[in-house]
């Protein structure tokens, strides 16, 4: 597999980028659920936190090296319709900017008290704006249902990869894979 994207198959970088991101994206979705139900009392309270922070910083990272990959190396073109590309084109986009959205309201409930972030003791992520009225309040309900939305859209998004594979016969979820039709 190459490292870059060629006309039929997308290459290692995108490939590796999707999917970790897709498993991190997840894997944040269903921790942040599941810390929203700890008490004071429980060992993870402001451990999972600071989990959640780290990761998500990372994500924010490796989004922005996806964006500048796609214009280093274009994907492939999207295969079907007119109407396929059309949609396909605008859920991508619209999984960008969620994503983006979501990382954005999650550092502004993070730095809300003027604190920086703190990624696992490697960096620090400074807190360029706090202190705003109910910061973390409005942050916090904004994280939350685009978080929910990023994940209904991305459901959809797997949707549509089993019917391009199943229904379609393409090569659209092979290509994710850095595979070509056989």
């Amino acid at each position: 597999m190459n490292w870059r994207n060629d006309p039929h198959r997308y290459g290692l970088v995108s490939v590796t980028l999707h999917w970790v991101m897709a498993i991190a994206i997840v894997a944040l979705f269903w921790l942040g659920l599941w810390m929203r139900g700890l008490d004071y009392y429980s060992p993870w309270y402001h451990r999972a936190p600071e989990i959640h922070k780290g990761i998500g910083i990372i994500l924010l990272i490796a989004l922005l090296m996806r964006i500048v990959w796609r214009f280093v190396s274009r994907p492939p073109a999207i295969e079907g319709s007119r109407t396929t590309q059309l949609a396909a084109t605008f859920g991508h986009l619209a999984l960008y900017a969620l994503m983006l959205g979501v990382m954005v309201a999650g550092y502004f409930i993070s730095t809300a008290e003027g604190q920086p972030i703190n990624v696992f003791g490697w960096f620090n992520v400074p807190a360029t704006v706090s202190g705003l009225r109910d910061q973390a309040d409005w942050a916090g309900a904004i994280h939350l249902w685009l978080a929910w939305t990023l994940i209904i859209l991305s459901g959809l998004h797997v949707l549509a990869a089993l019917k391009h594979h199943f229904i379609d016969r393409d090569a659209t979820l092979l290509r994710m894979f850095g595979r070509r039709r056989a």
